[in-house]
């Protein structure tokens, strides 16, 4: 193993924790690096990325971001796995929602039929 590996891998398990191929986090927390990443990568500077993240210190989220510049077609590949996992979980879950989300959907439809009828007027429960 080269020196620049070894460095590599001493820092992803000093800040981040691989829990699956398409889940590491940083060490601690239960924030992805990919919402560290999306973050920046749409612009935002690590002082804004502390605002949303306020668990996150300055260095957990500058190391993110580092280990971004450093891997960034290995990163990139991670980030684009991660998006298509939640795309395909969220089909899913449209595709089969549970009992709780069909009842709900009916309700506001319901709702929302009562009062197109009664010409907007809420009425007190």
């Amino acid at each position: 193993m080269t020196a620049t590996r070894k460095r590599r891998t001493g820092e992803l398990d000093r800040f981040f924790e691989v829990v699956a191929p398409d889940d590491i986090r940083i060490k601690g927390h239960r924030i992805g690096i990919e919402d560290v990443l999306l973050l920046y990568l749409d612009g935002y500077v690590p002082e804004q990325i502390a605002a949303r993240y306020p668990t996150l210190s300055m260095r957990e989220i500058r190391a993110a971001i580092a280990y971004y510049e450093r891997d960034r077609e290995q990163v990139d590949a991670y980030l684009r796995a991660v998006l298509a996992h939640e795309e395909a979980s969220r089909r899913a879950q449209q595709a089969n929602p549970s009992p709780a989300r069909v009842r709900l959907r009916a309700l506001a439809s319901a709702r929302r039929s009562e009062s197109r009828r009664d010409g907007g007027v809420a009425h007190p429960a």
